[in-house]
């Protein structure tokens, strides 16, 4: 099974109905892009750009208008049971009944995936979540870790090779967001395929190991996150001089160039045309003694606003 993709999505349309002689919405228009076996895998955009729909189509809760799209080899169209056996998805809404405890909900939902109950191992999902003290509690007794942690154990209960986590850490606190990033790794060492939706970039550059970003329907990127990252052509530097400025300095190869202080300048530059250096030397250049410098790398942030932005 080495050579197939964990999930493989060609020329993916969706269109919506629409009302009268009105056209639908296109929520996806004709994407297409494999995600890896092994890996985490991020897939970005923003609001709106059709993440959640292609999702739904994956998880058969939204029929696609064209295109084909298959999960660990089974398509979701001719071979829909076993694709739904190969992939588990994890909700942004927090969905079980809350007067169940956490072996029950596990139980019931391994039971609906036709999983025998000799087989069944919610307790082993529950230690993995660091939930088994909590198996015979009412779930709606859980805090909100607690129950983002059972939405992971109920997506794993039939043991699918893709796990698909939308939107996991929105509007949770930072010690339960390194939690769950720390659940999430350990399932992945184990062999799990992830599949990650996210609006903090800084997460998905850390986590990912290839990142697709769709924007208005369409594809806009797919690459290892490094080459993504490296797409960035903008730097800054912060300069702090040793009196106020009165004209900033210009140069074709500055994109930007602003005031933060009465003495300090941030300077936003083209790499590929000049380097910090030739900055620090340009500003010598016209008598200026430079007291302090501070630069910032690109990051996923700035490739995502430009790519989006651009869009």
């Amino acid at each position: 099974m080495n050579d197939i993709p964990a999930i493989s999505i060609k020329d993916v349309v969706k269109r919506y109905s629409g009302h009268g002689d009105e056209p639908g919405k296109l929520a996806l228009e004709g994407v297409s892009f494999d995600v890896p076996q092994g890996g985490i895998f991020g897939l970005l955009g923003p609001n709106g750009a059709g993440k959640s729909t292609l999702i739904n189509i994956l998880a058969g809760l939204v029929r696609k208008t064209s295109g084909s799209a298959s999960i660990w080899g089974f398509d979701i169209d001719h071979d829909m049971r076993n694709a739904k056996r190969a992939i588990g998805i994890v909700p942004q809404e927090i969905v079980f009944d809350p007067f169940f405890t956490p072996v029950e909900v596990l139980d019931n939902q391994a039971g609906l995936y036709g999983v025998p109950r000799a087989m069944r191992r919610s307790m082993e999902l529950l230690r993995a979540v660091h939930l088994e003290d909590k198996a015979n509690a009412y779930a709606r007794t859980l805090s909100g870790g607690m129950k983002r942690r059972l939405l992971i154990a109920k997506a794993l209960v039939h043991a699918p090779p893709v796990l698909v986590l939308d939107e996991p850490t929105a509007g949770v606190d930072v010690e339960l967001r390194r939690q769950l990033w720390e659940l999430v790794q350990e399932m992945n060492a184990e062999g799990v395929t992830v599949v990650l939706t996210t609006h903090y970039l800084e997460e998905a550059e850390e986590l990912c190991d290839r990142i697709a970003i769709i924007n208005h329907g369409k594809l806009i990127a797919n690459k290892p996150t490094r080459e993504l990252v490296e797409m960035a052509r903008e730097k800054i530097v912060v300069l702090t001089l040793d009196r106020e400025i009165d004209a900033l300095p210009e140069h074709p190869a500055f994109l930007k160039c602003a005031n933060v202080g009465e003495r300090s300048i941030e300077v936003t530059f083209d790499r590929d045309r000049i380097n910090a250096g030739e900055v620090l030397a340009l500003l010598q250049g016209e008598g200026f003694a430079i007291v302090d410098v501070t630069t910032r790398e690109p990051d996923l942030e700035d490739v995502f606003v430009s790519l989006t932005s651009a869009g």
